[in-house]
């Protein structure tokens, strides 16, 4: 008993003086700073409509607790929040904010509200195939079968996934923002929708197999150009050959 209680003891003495306690130190101490400039930058740009504790204000903003860092990314990095006013939907534009305080917003509201965390890695490395029919069968009803977007009722829209990076649109399937569902693990697994992403950005990379897209919103447009075209022609030679007899 003595020998194995002298062992722990200089076990323990050389890991108090080998182990790397300054990195522990810094490592809390950035952490800290990072939730607190969040701090700041929320009591500044966010509290006013969703409260001094996250938990919402009436009328103006919802509750952030267990929204998690994936709401801040989406919303923030997409320019939606802040709100400039209250309408049907928030409209995408330029971020407000670069992506430092992004992070030190996402920070503070991961430490003080919990919610979806971020993922890392290769957002693509999914099946392609199994993407396009996730895609079609979850998303095009709204988002259109190449992600377009769409009208929705109320004045809102599904929007374009034209310009949307592969973290926004992981983080908007793990969020739910506007009108979407929440897609979470339970629905799409990390793996699914690494594919749906991968279907998303394939086909915004696919040239239009016969020229010109026409917004590419499907057989609507295509359509109404067969018909004017096409009828226009028509009745030109119908004219043009009564005409001559």
């Amino acid at each position: 008993m003595a020998g194995l209680m002298a062992a722990l003891v200089l076990t323990g003495t050389l890991y108090s003086a080998l182990s790397p306690a300054h990195a522990t130190e810094e490592a809390i101490q950035s952490e800290s700073s990072a939730e607190a400039a969040g701090r700041e930058l929320y009591e500044r740009s966010c509290i006013t409509c969703h409260g001094e504790n996250l938990e919402g204000v009436p009328t103006r903003g919802p509750s952030l607790i267990g929204a998690g860092e994936a709401a801040v990314y989406f919303q923030v990095h997409t320019g939606r929040m802040p709100l400039v006013r209250q309408e049907a939907q928030a409209p995408d534009k330029p971020a407000i904010f670069n992506d430092e305080e992004i992070d030190q917003l996402m920070a503070y509201i991961q430490a003080n509200g919990g919610g979806p965390t971020l993922p890392s890695g290769d957002l693509r490395d999914g099946d392609l195939a199994e993407g396009g029919e996730l895609f079609r069968l979850n998303c095009a009803q709204c988002h259109n079968f190449v992600g377009e977007g769409g009208a929705l009722s109320s004045g809102k829209r599904a929007p374009s996934l034209e310009d949307a990076n592969d973290l926004e649109i992981y983080s908007a399937m793990l969020s739910g923002p506007e009108n979407m569902p929440i897609f979470g693990d339970n629905q799409l697994t990390p793996e699914e929708k690494r594919s749906i992403i991968n279907y998303i950005q394939t086909v915004k990379e696919q040239a239009d197999p016969g020229g010109a897209g026409i917004g590419r919103i499907g057989p609507v447009a295509e359509g109404v150009v067969i018909w004017v075209v096409g009828v226009a022609a028509l009745l030109f030679g119908i004219f043009w050959m009564g005409s001559k007899a």
